[in-house]
């Protein structure tokens, strides 16, 4: 009698310990779960701001244009949809809506600004990057740091990201216009090509629309 109450009451501290730990459990999931919606509604909401933006801006005066235009509305959405697609709890197909879409607005940014830096007779830097998430690409990754730190440098530096294998034709469209060979990384400055990783160095020396920029940004004002 005295054994089965001891194992009863073991049974009843067992099933205490278990229901807690599922039910915290179940609620830590919840809240990932929330968060994680709540950057995906956040990157959606900024993807349709800036597309009305592009609206807005087809109109806009040269005047308007300057340093850095334009340049923090995809910067932030890019980090967003890197951590969306690193995190778990993010509904794999709304992923890729999100990132379909970012990629298109980055084109749609790219064509913008060369019709409006061409009218303004703004000569400013564009790279395309391409880069790969089919295989482990780590020179893909370290040249992601290099052009973030670029364009922290430069304000005007235009950079937009492309997955070179997503199933998208406007960036195979891109691919085929550039000639972009499976080299990866792969950067198309102004529309000269240059593959493999560079550094922060040796992309401003060896590039002339960078080693320019360079030399203007270490010349002390008089």
């Amino acid at each position: 009698m005295v054994d089965s109450k001891k194992y009863l009451v073991a049974f009843i501290i067992t099933a205490l310990i278990f229901g807690t730990a599922v039910l915290a459990s179940s609620l830590l999931t919840n809240k990932k779960v929330k968060d994680v919606r709540a950057i995906e509604n956040r990157v959606a909401l900024d993807i349709l701001s800036s597309e009305t933006q592009f609206a807005l801006l087809a109109e806009t005066s040269c005047r308007d244009i300057g340093p850095g235009f334009l340049s923090k509305e995809l910067g932030p959405l890019g980090e967003k949809l890197s951590y969306a697609e690193n995190s778990t709890g993010f509904n794999t197909e709304d992923v890729e809506s999100l990132k379909r879409s970012y990629f298109l607005l980055e084109i749609k940014d790219y064509l913008l600004m060369k019709r409006l830096t061409e009218k303004c007779n703004i000569k400013p830097t564009f790279i395309l990057y391409f880069y790969s998430t089919e295989d482990k690409c780590e020179d893909c990754e370290r040249m992601g740091y290099v052009l973030t730190a670029l364009r922290d440098k430069y304000p005007d530096l235009r950079v937009y990201s492309f997955d070179y294998h997503y199933d998208l034709g406007a960036i195979q469209t891109l691919t085929s216009i550039y000639k972009v060979k499976f080299e990866l990384p792969a950067l198309i400055i102004n529309g000269a090509p240059y593959y493999g990783f560079k550094s922060v160095e040796e992309l401003e020396t060896s590039i002339p629309a960078l080693s320019s920029r360079q030399a203007a940004t270490s010349t002390p004002n008089r």
